[in-house]
């Protein structure tokens, strides 16, 4: 079983910065592109940014020129750098890989817990 275990949410006042991060552990499994959602109350869980194996970044444009999404491939983890955070990026974030398990070369989709950010003065 491969489980996302996701770190560093919190209460930031407007401006300021946070990092997220995200771990993948479990057994014989690979990972292709990871990503960020979130889900601020009473909304649907939206798209935040992506990465592909190959470090390529695809970005929501409200977060485009503040977050920058990165991965190390050597730690499984996955990270969101969040800067001149705003109050309406207040959500719970979830991260998303898909991953395959190198016991069956089948695909799936796995989501972690979730963390809180919460941007207010």
């Amino acid at each position: 079983q491969v489980q996302l275990v996701e770190s560093g949410g919190g209460l930031v006042q407007p401006g300021g910065p946070l990092r997220l991060s995200c771990a993948a552990s479990g057994r014989a499994f690979s990972i292709n592109a990871m990503g960020w959602y979130r889900q601020a109350p009473g909304k649907q869980r939206d798209l935040v940014a992506t990465i592909t194996s190959g470090g390529s970044t695809n970005y929501v444009d409200s977060v485009k020129g503040r977050f920058t999404i990165s991965r190390d491939n050597a730690k499984n983890t996955v990270y969101l750098q969040m800067n001149s955070l705003k109050p309406e990026d207040t959500a719970v974030y979830y991260c998303n890989a898909d991953i395959m398990k190198l016991t069956t070369r089948r695909n799936y989709v796995y989501w972690g817990q979730g963390t809180q950010v919460t941007v207010s003065a």
